[in-house]
Formats: structure tokens, C-alpha cells, sequence
């Protein structure tokens, strides 16, 4: 299955970029005014009949069609053609392809693609996580490493947040915390960071889809890190009714959280 989602997602990163270059990237709102483009369209389109031919008794979740958005209990695809539609539509190269696969509630299989930077992360067959480099060709896959995420130092830790969505409660958070390094990103991209071992903590106190996070949870989770809610310090769950997440923390291991 990794090798279907990377695909399709080498595949929808193809033809958002072809938008991209374009001085005119079809940007309309959305009934929420939140912003979409023919590249999410397109890129849309192109993992959904993908992932129907693949695995046609596995139902595909996607943020552009709201009549998938329904509770599910069992196996199902979670989508975001392009996340970071506004670092997109900004001309910053921090938006992603985000494919998640749900079994029981967690997100077990996922790539995020980053077209723009270069950058793919995901779950491997076997185990584990690796960020893949080279051409991205659509059926030959580039050279791979394994990632996993970082021993985490208390005393000087390394937090990514939200570039376009960060707040001053997110702020207060973070300034409890010894921080030797920040780094703002967009897009499921911090997800990645932690994954990869380039950062330690990522809180995010504001609004998000389960689309914005399954995939790079998927790769977290397979690197060794962990998602929990941010009141109660659950486990994430995906499958509500109407797809919205708490607020989260996304976090290596050793990191100690606080109240």
C-alpha cells in the first residue's frame, strides 16, 4: 500500500506544481471563506480515482468533497490534497500532499509530499518511517532513509509551530518550556520535523481538520513520536462525525509535557 500512496501522491505534487507556475492559480473561496485552488482540484482528483482503483472497498475521506465527510468506524483513506493552501496561494513552498490510511481509529499508513521543497516522508511496509530523495518520478522511487525522532534535551528543546495559524495562547504555552531553537512551518510539514529528528515539540491550539493531520501523524507515530490530546493527553482518534480535531500536542517521546 505505501508504494500506491506514494504514488499518487508524486503524482497530485506533479500537478499542483504545474499550477504553481502559473500566474494565476484559480483561487476561489469555499462556502467556510477558506481558499481553494485548481491544484487542490486537481490534485483531488487524482488521488481519489487513484485510491478507488486501488482499494475500492476502502472509502476515501477528502476535504474538497463534503459529502465524504460522515463518522467511520472501519478502514478508511483520509485526504488532503494540499495542505497549506494559504502558504500555496502565498507562494511559500511549505504546503504538502497529505495521504492517510485509518484503521481503528489511528492513523496507520501515510505519506506527506512536500513538491514544492522537495521533501517526502512515510511509513514503511516493514516498519518504521523514511524520508525519500531524489527525482520523485511517479513509478521509480528515489533513494530512502530511515528517520526517527530525536532524544529530546529538556533543557534546550527545538519547537516548530504554525506559520500562518499561531497565536498568543500557543506562545504563552511554548514559553514554559526551555526552548533553544524555533522554527515556524506550514502545512503537516512540522509533523515531519519532529519525525525527522529536526525538532522535539509541536503544539497546535487552534482549529484542524483530521485531513490536516492523519498522514503526519502516520509518519510520527511510525518514527517513535506521539500525538495526544491537549486537555487530557489521549491518544488522538480519527472518525468523528464532523472530522474535527482537539487541540493537540505532537511530540518526541522525551519530551516532559507540562500542565
Amino acid at each position: 500500500m505505501e508504494r500506491t500512496l506514494r504514488r499518487l501522491a508524486v503524482e497530485a505534487g506533479a500537478a499542483i506544481m504545474e499550477v504553481y507556475a502559473r500566474p494565476d492559480l484559480g483561487t476561489r473561496a469555499k462556502a467556510d471563506d477558506s481558499p481553494v485552488t485548481e491544484a487542490d482540484l486537481a490534485a483531488d482528483r487524482i488521488i481519489v480515482a487513484g485510491l478507488e482503483a486501488a482499494y475500492p472497498d476502502i472509502p476515501v475521506v477528502t476535504e474538497e468533497r463534503a459529502e465524504s465527510h460522515v463518522a467511520a468506524t472501519g478502514a478508511h483513506f483520509l485526504v488532503d490534497p494540499l495542505d497549506g493552501t494559504k502558504e500555496f496561494v502565498q507562494r511559500r513552498g511549505d504546503f504538502t500532499v497529505n495521504i492517510a490510511l485509518i484503521e481503528g481509529g489511528v492513523p496507520v499508513a501515510g505519506v506527506v509530499y512536500a513538491p514544492a521543497v522537495r521533501r517526502l516522508f512515510r511509513t514503511a511496509a516493514g516498519g518504521g518511517a523514511v524520508e525519500e530523495t531524489g527525482a520523485f518520478a511517479r513509478d521509480v522511487e528515489g533513494p530512502t532513509r530511515p528517520i526517527a525522532v530525536a532524544r529530546a534535551d529538556n533543557a534546550a528543546l527545538r519547537v516548530v509551530a504554525s506559520k500562518s495559524h499561531r497565536d498568543a495562547a500557543t506562545d504563552a504555552w511554548i514559553a514554559r518550556y526551555a526552548v533553544a531553537d524555533f522554527k515556524s512551518a506550514g502545512s503537516s510539514l512540522k509533523f515531519c520535523l519532529v519525525a525527522s529528528g529536526e525538532a522535539d515539540l509541536y503544539p497546535r491550539l487552534g482549529p484542524t481538520m483530521e485531513w490536516d493531520t492523519a498522514a503526519g501523524e502516520a509518519v510520527l507515530r511510525a518514527a517513535g513520536g506521539e500525538v495526544v490530546v491537549f486537555e487530557s493527553r489521549a491518544p488522538m482518534r480519527y472518525g468523528r462525525a464532523d472530522r474535527r480535531n482537539p487541540f493537540f500536542i505532537a511530540h518526541a517521546p522525551d519530551v516532559t509535557l507540562k500542565g
